[in-house]
Parts: structure tokens; C-alpha cells; sequence
């Protein structure tokens, strides 16, 4: 059991540098390409633009951009936390959901988002992710998703409540598309991931009972003699006895005694 144990945390250890490490590098690359714009010319053809054909490709692109210095880091410090615990609590249910969340949430938000207006951030990704881990640690229930879901609603809680118009020029049909497709992400792959491995307790293992030994061994029940049931005794002979006052018979004179 303890090498089994040893193997598990190189694993989760393994996946959490791996997730880190991409998580670290989408969220820097977001940065490029926001430093960036200055020198990429108009993006507003790659916004998403809700009700529009030309819109559509926001889809795709929406999510990569941002409006200001202050959207890309709460967006890519949120993507930093909930991507590396995701990555690493549930790696293959976390690269499964991603692109359903990514094409869901803007597809939502073209649907229903209020024509005309921009959309752009990658804040559909956030909630998809958030949403993501509190659904799976209320389904699966295990120690380390009961854990990713506190950590992510310790830091993140606050989306709850960002997923309903608040304040104007915040894109809260982002919010509730992303926290939709998470949340339906998480009940089609909340088995995509095996359980972890549950330590055995040195009481939890129950000794052999010894065998019986014949000589202490208590009788049965039947063979307990009780004091109100006596053993049968044998039967004797019973004598006949004359009625007083009736004279005595010659057993010759008995008609039965005759052939």
C-alpha cells in the first residue's frame, strides 16, 4: 500500500506541473497578444458580435482578446488557478470540457447577447472551469475533489453571482454560457477520471478467528437437558385386579381359554 501511494502522489505531482506549466503559457500568451495590439490594427473584426454572421468567428477568437491590462490579469489569474487545478484533479475530463466550454460559452453568448455590442476575454473560460470544479466535487464526492471545489470557490466564489447582469459593460452572458457548459461538461465526464486510491487503515483489517476447538465448543441447544423434562422410564406390568365384592374366576371357566 505504501508504494502504491508513493506512485500516486508522483503522479499528481507530475500532472501538476504539467498543468501549471500550459497554464502558465496560455495565460502568457494571452498577454502577447493583448501588448500586442497596438501593432495588429483593428481587432473588432475578431470580437464576438451576438446575432451577426460575420460575429461567428468571435467564437473562436473572443476569448483571446482583451480590453485592457486589468481584464487579462483577472482573467489570466483566474485561468492560472482554476486551469492547474483542473489539469490536475481531473486531466482527462479537464481536456475534454476546455474546447466544449471554449465553443459553448461564445456560442451562448452570440444567442442571447444583446445586438449590437462586442464581447471579448476569455472570462467564459473562467466560469466554464469554476462551474466545472464545483460540479464534479458535489458529484464524485472523493477527498481530492471536495478539495478542488473549496479552493476554487475560496478564490472564485464571487462567480456565482457574476453569471446575472450586475454592472454595465461586463459581458454577463459570457459568465452564464461558460458556468452552462461547465456545469454540463462535468456531468457528461464526471467518470472521465478514475477514483483516487483510498488508504487502508491497519484497523480496518480484521484478524483471523482462530478455529474452535472441540472441547470448548458449547453443545446445541436440543442437547441441553432442562429440569422439567424427565427421561421416559420403562413401562412395567400391570396386574389385573377383581372388583371387590366379585367372586373369583376358574380361568377354566374362561370361554376365551377354549379353542
Amino acid at each position: 500500500m505504501d508504494e502504491l501511494a508513493r506512485d500516486h502522489a508522483a503522479a499528481v505531482r507530475h500532472r501538476f506541473r504539467r498543468a501549471l506549466l500550459a497554464s502558465m503559457a496560455f495565460v502568457a500568451a494571452l498577454g502577447a497578444i493583448f501588448f500586442a495590439g497596438p501593432w495588429l490594427g483593428d481587432l473588432r473584426p475578431f470580437t464576438l458580435s451576438p446575432q451577426s454572421p460575420t460575429g461567428l468567428l468571435g467564437v473562436l477568437t473572443a476569448p483571446l482578446l482583451h480590453g485592457s491590462a486589468g481584464h487579462w490579469l483577472a482573467n489570466g489569474s483566474a485561468l492560472l488557478i482554476l486551469g492547474t487545478l483542473v489539469g490536475t484533479v481531473y486531466p482527462r475530463a479537464g481536456l475534454r470540457a476546455l474546447p466544449v466550454i471554449w465553443l459553448l460559452s461564445g456560442l451562448g453568448t452570440w444567442v442571447i447577447g444583446q445586438a449590437p455590442s462586442f464581447h471579448l476575454g476569455a472570462s467564459g473560460l473562467t466560469h466554464g472551469l469554476g462551474f466545472l470544479l464545483f460540479t464534479l466535487g458535489v458529484l464524485r464526492r472523493d477527498k481530492a475533489a471536495i478539495a478542488a471545489g473549496f479552493i476554487a470557490f475560496f478564490f472564485f466564489g464571487g462567480m456565482l453571482l457574476t453569471v446575472l447582469p450586475r454592472e454595465a459593460g461586463i459581458s454577463w452572458e459570457y459568465h452564464l454560457c461558460g458556468a452552462i457548459a461547465g456545469v454540463l461538461a462535468a456531468f457528461v465526464w464526471r467518470r472521465a477520471d478514475p477514483q483516487p486510491p483510498r488508504p487502508r487503515y491497519s484497523w480496518e483489517d480484521e484478524a483471523e478467528e482462530p478455529a474452535p476447538d472441540p472441547e470448548l465448543e458449547l453443545p446445541s441447544p436440543g442437547e441441553v437437558p432442562v429440569l422439567w423434562q424427565r427421561p421416559a422410564e420403562p413401562t412395567g406390568v400391570v396386574l389385573p385386579f377383581r372388583p371387590r365384592g366379585e367372586p373369583e374366576r376358574d380361568p377354566a371357566d374362561d370361554p376365551r381359554s377354549h379353542p
